[in-house]
C-alpha cells in the first residue's frame, strides 16, 4: 500500500506533467532540502569564483520548471520522487553550463570534427548558428535527455568517457552508446538527412 507521502507525489506529478505552475513550486518545497544538497554537490565541481550560490541554483530550477507545458509519464519501473529528482538534476546541470558558457561562445567555432563522413561544417556565433545549435540539441532532448548531456560534456566541456561516466552515473559503455547514436543522429540532421530512430 502507497504512503501518504507517495500519494501526494503522485498527484503533484500528474499535475506537473500537465503543466500546473503550482504543483512545480509545490515539488520544489517539498524536496527543496534535497534539491539543496544535490545543488550544493554540483557547485563543488564548479569554478571557486562562480557567482551562483547552491540556492540561486535551486531558484533557476524552479523557474525552468514552471515554464514546462507538459511531461511525458516516467517509465513503469522509475518511482515518481526518482523521476522528479532526475529531471531536477538534469536540468540544474544544463543551467550551470548555459550560465558558466553562454552557447553563443560555446557554438563559436566549435568544428564537429569527430563526426564521421568527412563533415567539417563550422558552427559560427550569429543568431541563425546558435538557433540552429540549440534546435539540434532540443531534438536530440526530444529523443531522451542524456543524449543533449553527453553532447554539451562532450562538445562543449570537452569531457572524456570516464568524467562523463561519472557525471551521469551510467557504464563507460552506455556512454560511448549514446555519444555513437548522438554522432549519427547529429550527421543525419547536419546533412539534411532523416535519422534512423
Amino acid at each position: 500500500m502507497r504512503s501518504e507521502f507517495s500519494v501526494q507525489i503522485g498527484s503533484l506529478m500528474s499535475r506537473f506533467r500537465s503543466g500546473d505552475r503550482e504543483a512545480a513550486g509545490a515539488l520544489v518545497d517539498l524536496f527543496y532540502p534535497e534539491l539543496r544538497r544535490v545543488a550544493a554537490a554540483m557547485m563543488r565541481g564548479e569554478r571557486p569564483e562562480h557567482s551562483w550560490s547552491p540556492t540561486i541554483l535551486v531558484n533557476e530550477l524552479y523557474l525552468e520548471l514552471v515554464k514546462i507545458k507538459a511531461l511525458r509519464a516516467a517509465d513503469e519501473d522509475a518511482s515518481e520522487r526518482d523521476a522528479f529528482l532526475a529531471l531536477a538534476g538534469f536540468i540544474m546541470r544544463r543551467l550551470l553550463i548555459h550560465h558558466s558558457r553562454p552557447l553563443y561562445r560555446k557554438a563559436h567555432k566549435v568544428e564537429l570534427e569527430e563526426l564521421d563522413h568527412g563533415l567539417d561544417r563550422e558552427i559560427g556565433s550569429g543568431p541563425e548558428s546558435l538557433a540552429f545549435v540549440e534546435g539540434l540539441l532540443d531534438r536530440l532532448a526530444g529523443i531522451d535527455p542524456l543524449f543533449r548531456v553527453v553532447v554539451e560534456m562532450r562538445v562543449f566541456e570537452g569531457k572524456t568517457t570516464g568524467e562523463i561516466s561519472a557525471a551521469v552515473q551510467r557504464s563507460p559503455r552506455t556512454v560511448k552508446s549514446y555519444w555513437s547514436f548522438a554522432k549519427r543522429w547529429l550527421e543525419c540532421e547536419i546533412s539534411g538527412a532523416a535519422p534512423a530512430v
